[in-house]
């Protein structure tokens, strides 16, 4: 449920410039440890900014993708 100082809040950050996003971060950051929430180790915030950078990637031709970097770097050596 949004509340109507939620939605302030957000139009707030909305209108923020991208410079002074960060410090707001930083902030809010802080207080949340104020009200109990568990704090994160660094090993355990590291992991996260990991998940949030993680990308699907498709499937590989392993065999094909071996033989077109053998092709690149020594050229065609097929000899028939």
């Amino acid at each position: 449920m949004v509340t109507v100082l939620r939605k302030d809040a957000m139009d707030l950050l909305e209108r923020m410039p991208e410079d002074k996003l960060y410090f707001m971060i930083q902030i809010m950051r802080g207080i949340d440890g104020l009200y109990g929430a568990e704090q994160l180790t660094a090993k355990e915030q590291a992991f996260e900014e990991l998940e949030h950078l993680r990308r699907r990637v498709p499937e590989l031709d392993y065999d094909r993708e071996l033989e077109n970097y053998r092709e690149e770097k020594y050229g065609n050596a097929d000899i028939s």
